[in-house]
């Protein structure tokens, strides 16, 4: 492998990186203490698209994780960047929660369901039938089918539950129309993120504890990546697929010494 140059900002995935199932994984404050005493620029990514930064502000700090405003990136602002790019003061009918609906707001978008640019479908605990059919109602007379991000599952106390990636099947299924995901693996959300905190992909690196979704978004946004065992992937698993990271560790603790 080419000798990569010096990793000069980080971007890390939240759930089963820094937290797990809402407890702080040991090693994660160290890691963002030393990050933001560096001064080196961060991010930390979630494909939920259910909270604002503000939301996951609160929550991160209530379990001692202290990480700013600016250094939260969600599915939902990624994807409200992509329309702004895109269609700029568009409109769009949303299938999601504050944290997709705020995120558009603060673009300048239009939330309709008469005539609207986009169908943009995010993550929520209450997904239901009538929303779904009005979406593909939408989407049949026109709507472009945008996704936050592709996950089908999220987890719950009481087990997994169906989310985003599997109620745009549905509407794909009824519509005959694929979505277009912003969120990770989309390399998208990388770079999106990347010019948020005016960082370069040669120079950065993501860390996750998913191949599927984190590696792979790390990999094809051109950063170094770091799988964490905390997680979904186990280390048997990392061979089954055609791609590798940069590195495994066991948790967020080994990498602290490497800010």
């Amino acid at each position: 492998m080419a000798d990569r140059k010096p990793i000069e900002s980080w971007l890390t995935d939240m759930d089963g990186v820094l937290i797990h199932e809402g407890v702080p994984i040991p090693g994660a404050d160290a890691f963002i203490t030393k990050l933001r005493d560096s001064g080196r620029p961060f991010l930390v990514l979630t494909n939920n698209s259910i909270y604002t930064p503000r939301d996951l502000h609160a929550r991160l700090n209530r379990m001692g994780l202290n990480v700013p405003l600016e250094n939260i990136w969600t599915s939902a602002l990624a994807t409200a960047q992509f329309l702004d790019d895109q269609r700029p003061g568009g409109s769009a009918y949303v299938i999601g929660e504050a944290g997709l609906t705020t995120a558009l707001h603060d673009i300048g978008y239009i939330l309709t369901d008469h005539e609207p640019d986009y169908v943009v479908l995010g993550e929520t605990r209450t997904y239901s039938f009538e929303a779904m059919t009005k979406a593909v109602r939408l989407i049949n007379a026109g709507a472009r089918f945008i996704c936050t991000n592709p996950d089908e599952t999220g987890p719950s106390a009481e087990g997994p539950l169906p989310a985003t990636g599997a109620v745009a099947a549905l509407i794909t299924k009824a519509t005959g129309r694929q979505p277009y995901f912003a969120g990770k693996p989309n390399p998208l959300m990388m770079r999106t993120g990347l010019n948020a905190i005016g960082a370069h992909s040669e120079t950065s690196a993501m860390i996750g504890d998913r191949m599927d979704t984190d590696v792979l978004a790390g990999m094809e946004a051109g950063m170094q990546t770091f799988l964490v065992l905390t997680g979904l992937t186990r280390r048997e698993q990392v061979e089954n697929f055609p791609y590798r990271p940069s590195q495994v560790v066991d948790s967020i603790a080994d990498l602290v010494e490497r800010i």
